[in-house]
């Protein structure tokens, strides 16, 4: 059932430990967005420099004012208008692990509105890394029956959740938001 994967996944990573489990795009490696050491295991476990941001998912746009200092307004168009899942840059993080913050201060964060990542975020109570599950340079798995057994096995827990989908969900589309509202995209 949902619940009990939902109230697992969360006992997992509040105690520090790093999930698998599928989002509003692709399957994701996910950890507690605040924690310094569980976000050094998902950049360990992807074999990726951490200079490498890694996005965070949150269940409500409300969110998104907590881990960013300054939401140009412009963001809040953008998230209510969006027919698919959006990642924006914002500038600004805060009250994220440090390691997960770009060396410019900025941060992606996407509002999920996936039925099973929305609660998730939604009893979590904060933010999740979310990185696509395949090691640095590898082709992203779109569903969960791609990912590898290295990756499966070098998380602490894998959500029992959606893993027999088929098909091929498209990563979100990312956009940078400037300071003064200038939008740029990176990913359509």
């Amino acid at each position: 059932m949902m619940k009990d994967e939902i109230k697992k996944a969360c006992e997992v990573m509040q105690k520090g430990g790093v999930i698998l489990y599928p989002t509003d795009t692709v399957w994701g490696i996910g950890c507690d967005a605040t924690n310094e050491d569980a976000v050094k295991r998902v950049y360990e476990i992807k074999q990726r420099a951490d200079s490498k941001a890694m996005l965070v998912l949150v269940d409500s746009p409300v969110k998104v004012d907590f881990y960013v200092k300054d939401v140009p307004s412009v963001a809040w168009d953008l998230i209510d208008l969006t027919t698919k899942p959006l990642t924006i840059i914002y500038d600004g993080a805060r009250n994220l692990a440090p390691n997960l913050v770009a060396e410019d201060g900025s941060v992606g964060i996407r509002v999920t509105g996936e039925a099973f990542s929305k609660e998730l975020c939604f009893r979590f109570r904060k933010a999740i890394v979310s990185t696509s599950a395949n090691i640095s340079g590898q082709p992203a798995p779109a569903v969960f029956s791609e990912i590898s057994e290295e990756i499966k096995n070098a998380v602490d827990y894998v959500v029992d959740f959606r893993r027999d989908e088929t098909g091929h969900p498209k990563p979100s589309s990312i956009i940078k938001l400037g300071k003064g509202g200038e939008i740029k995209i990176i990913r359509e």
